[in-house]
């Protein structure tokens, strides 16, 4: 654990290396968060970047008292990973993306099963804005064969890699929160608490549904077939047991280190991981969600105006495609916006957090067919 660097607060780790970007005001917000009553122990991943208000790429260990607004309003924001039977040499991008059309507009009522909860009805099947994105994966470097064997996974094979969640819903939670009690957190004994609960349970359920919904309907547009192989929320709030005291563990922007086998993304020019997490209450049992912004958005377009333009931006270093008719968007997503990968990777490894199973190459990934998303 030589790499976590301790803060001017006591109760603050980051994972980090010499490598590692960190920007002052994310150390800063998470050293302010620590504060906060009721508040035990604060972790800043690789990826850590500044909030509103809250820093993401980090965990939160509490006791007594949760934080709604730690959360934030994208409860149950997550990852799924989908095996297909698409192969590369059946398919060309031309062809994949002109049958995957566009998917910005939500589900029709008749596409939708017919007996999902009511609370189940926003934008389903939509990616949303921001970082959400739907991208065709291929297996480029295997480290643990073994392990991928019994998902009888080969290089041949696309995955599908769904990043979305509870679309409007979970912003109407926070919103609906902090109009009624400010970010002063709950008493997780009160009633108020438990109201929020069964709210936040409801966007976790509706998040994992809507990247199952988006999974299977571009699916459906390639005619293929595929099976979930994971599901992970980045943003969430649980009960935990931390060094022997009971508590509330709040995940924003950070991956669950207890739950399996999972995947971390990088931006959409770069690879994405799949790891064994080695869980640990040092990191909080979490891990790094991503690459973690480098930039911010409203200075993407500058920096980046006078080097390419949108068309330019559409196709990446490792020969894929991105589709984003945005045009602010697919400047403030460019691969250059974000750290890298490999760097968030290292901090980990160094750490000893997880064990590399495999690297994966994009091939097509999806934003939005649209501007107004």
């Amino acid at each position: 654990m030589g790499n976590t660097l301790h803060s001017a607060v006591p109760n603050v780790q980051i994972i980090a290396t010499e490598n590692t970007w960190l920007e002052g005001k994310a150390i800063q917000q998470l050293e302010i968060t620590a504060q906060l009553p009721d508040m035990v122990s604060v972790v800043g991943l690789p990826d850590l970047h500044p909030g509103r208000g809250y820093p993401v790429g980090a965990a939160f260990f509490s006791q007594s008292r949760f934080y709604p607004a730690l959360i934030g309003n994208d409860i149950g924001c997550g990852i799924a990973l989908w095996q297909t039977d698409l192969t590369l040499n059946k398919w060309s991008l031309d062809k994949l993306e002109k049958r995957l059309g566009s998917i910005d507009s939500p589900l029709a009522e008749e596409d939708l099963p017919d007996d999902i909860p009511e609370h189940f009805c926003y934008l389903p099947g939509t990616i949303g804005g921001g970082n959400h994105f739907a991208e065709l994966q291929q297996l480029d470097e295997i480290y643990q064969p073994e392990v991928l064997e019994t998902w009888k996974l080969n290089k041949q094979q696309l995955l599908l890699l769904v990043h979305s969640g509870s679309r409007g819903m979970g912003q109407m939670i926070l919103e609906q929160h902090v109009r009624e009690h400010g970010h002063h957190g709950l008493v997780a004994s009160s009633p108020q608490a438990q109201n929020y609960l069964q709210q936040h349970q409801q966007a976790l359920d509706y998040a994992c549904f809507n990247r199952q919904l988006i999974a299977e309907r571009m699916l459906k547009r390639w005619k293929a077939n595929g099976e979930r192989l994971l599901d992970v929320s980045h943003n969430l709030l649980t009960p935990c047991t931390i060094d022997g005291t009971n508590g509330w563990l709040h995940r924003k922007g950070a991956t669950p280190a207890d739950q399996g086998l999972v995947i971390i993304p990088g931006s959409r020019g770069d690879y994405s991981y799949l790891v064994q997490p080695l869980a640990s209450e040092h990191s909080l049992f979490s891990l790094a969600h991503g690459a973690g912004r480098k930039w911010m958005r409203s200075e993407c377009k500058e920096r980046l105006d006078g080097r390419y333009n949108a068309v330019q931006l559409s196709r990446t270093a490792l020969g894929s495609r991105v589709i984003c008719l945005d045009k602010q968007l697919i400047f403030q997503e460019a691969p250059e916006a974000y750290k890298s990968i490999s760097c968030v990777m290292d901090a980990m490894l160094q750490a000893g957090l997880v064990t590399l199973i495999a690297r994966l190459k994009p091939v097509l990934t999806y934003k939005t067919r649209g501007g107004n998303e």
